[in-house]
């Protein structure tokens, strides 16, 4: 039984539900899917073989999860919420006895029809796990630094062994949306402060366990042309593209830097780049716009929401999708070191798509649910 609070609306049935379903939403996701099917096609030399094709059908299985997703009760994801978070932990560790190696690191299993990352899965599964405990706690517990030990655990652990694949970007996502989760909860300031005076200080520390090329990526990032056919090959190849592009671009399929092969992971990290080369900054603003789009909808939603459960998973599933553009755009761009992190629903890769369109799925299913107040912890029973 959950119990229901001041004024609160009962859970909507099925038929309620379908109805209440945001279709503005999946058309703002349809149309960003659809410029990236556009830019693999043009990856591909005008052909939807070998990444155009494969992303169209994926993306087709992702809306139909995300549709099924945003349908179930938003209880049954409070239930289920550390669960689901230890299963992403137990596939994370699975990573390092039977995981694929690809590009120098190890952080796929490979299951034949689709290489699953299980890193992607647990970023919105830390979310999710996140947003249940901070549901449970009251103002007073925000106060009390031992009551914020499982929580940072829940973030550092499957953090500390997503870098030791290595994936420096995935783990610096979801210490940053952790971080996120931590002061949309209402955690003290002060706590933050300590925080962060704690990282600065194994910064040292913490360099010593990067690997050489994560070394070199920093170095480059800071003189880019001090090993322009090396290390700094990937971002001064992005900002010549970016810049060669102009502000209308040279024409779909006309990039010279991406077309005669320049331009490295062209259509994974990179396809940014080269969409900026076709269509130029015309052509990325509308993108961004795009994506800002979806972002209003996404904190709009959050403060609708009348359970803290559902603001904390909205908040932070719009957060975790602002920090993938934010960070593979900054990196084309090179504000920030290149790390692998893929632009949402526009790079290829199938563990991203879903894992992705599963969080528009929760974030729907919060929409859906907005007028559903849940009790906390000491007052329902689970």
């Amino acid at each position: 039984m959950y119990q229901l609070l001041d004024g609160a609306r009962p859970a909507p049935n099925l038929t309620e539900r379908i109805r209440s379903l945001n279709w503005t939403l999946v058309l703002l996701l349809t149309v960003i899917a659809g410029i990236g099917f556009a830019m693999l096609y043009s990856a591909a030399n005008g052909s939807w073989q070998p990444w155009a094709g494969k992303q169209a059908i994926r993306f087709g299985v992702a809306v139909a999860i995300m549709l099924t997703v945003a349908l179930v009760d938003l209880r049954f994801w409070l239930r289920w919420a550390h669960w689901m978070h230890g299963a992403a932990f137990l596939l994370l560790i699975a990573v390092a006895v039977v995981g694929h190696f690809g590009m120098g690191a190890q952080r796929w299993i490979d299951l034949g029809v689709i290489q699953l990352q299980p890193s992607e899965i647990m970023k919105v599964t830390t979310v999710l796990s996140l947003a249940r405990y901070f549901h449970g706690m009251t103002p007073e517990d925000m106060g009390r630094p031992f009551r914020l030990i499982l929580p940072a655990l829940i973030v550092l652990v499957p953090a500390a062994i997503v870098l030791k694949q290595p994936d420096l970007g995935t783990a610096m996502m979801m210490v940053l949306t952790g971080g996120a989760m931590f002061l949309i909860a209402g955690v003290r300031g002060r706590l933050f402060v300590l925080v962060l005076g704690a990282g600065a200080a194994v910064v040292p520390v913490a360099w010593r366990f990067l690997r050489d090329y994560q070394k070199n990526r920093i170095y480059t990032f800071l003189d880019p042309e001090n090993d322009p056919l090396g290390a700094g090959y990937h971002s001064l190849q992005s900002k010549i593209a970016i810049g060669s592009g102009g502000v209308f671009g040279k024409g779909f399929m006309q990039g010279s830097q991406a077309h005669l092969s320049f331009l490295p992971e062209k259509h994974t990290d990179f396809i940014f780049t080269m969409l900026a080369e076709e269509w130029g900054l015309m052509g990325g603003l509308v993108l961004l716009l795009l994506y800002s789009l979806v972002l209003v909808y996404g904190y709009a939603i959050a403060f609708r929401s009348r359970s803290p459960f559902g603001r904390l998973l909205a908040l932070g599933i719009t957060a975790n999708f602002f920090l993938y553009v934010f960070i593979n755009t900054a990196m084309v761009m090179g504000l920030i070191p290149v790390v692998g992190v893929p632009l949402p629903l526009i790079s290829y890769g199938g563990t991203s798509m879903l894992t992705v369109m599963f969080g528009f799925g929760l974030l729907m299913g919060v929409y859906i649910h907005r007028d559903t107040r849940i009790g906390r912890f000491g007052e329902a029973e689970f």
